[in-house]
């Protein structure tokens, strides 16, 4: 049904693997500013935009920062292949 060494597998690891590294890189960031900034005396907390830091920093500018890592991701490594069984070249 389907060739081992076809070009679409290995493109789609690769493509598999750059989302699973995007994934540990918005965990990453979520779980250091949330956890790093937040774990200490809510009275003492520092405040962006009245948001305390932690979560400013951990869901607002870390959602905007994945947004554009996403973007520059699928600009720079992703391809739009063909899944039809025909067009594939051997």
């Amino acid at each position: 049904m389907f060739n081992v060494q076809d070009k679409r597998f290995k493109i789609a690891h690769k493509e598999a693997l750059i989302g699973v590294v995007l994934v540990i890189i918005n965990f990453a960031i979520w779980f250091g500013f949330a956890y790093g900034l937040g774990s200490g005396d809510p009275l003492e907390y520092d405040y962006v935009f009245g948001f305390p830091a932690w979560f400013f920093y951990s869901c607002i500018a870390g959602t905007i920062f994945m947004i554009i890592a996403i973007w520059l991701a699928m600009k720079l490594f992703f391809k739009d292949i063909s899944l039809e069984e025909e067009d594939v070249q051997k």
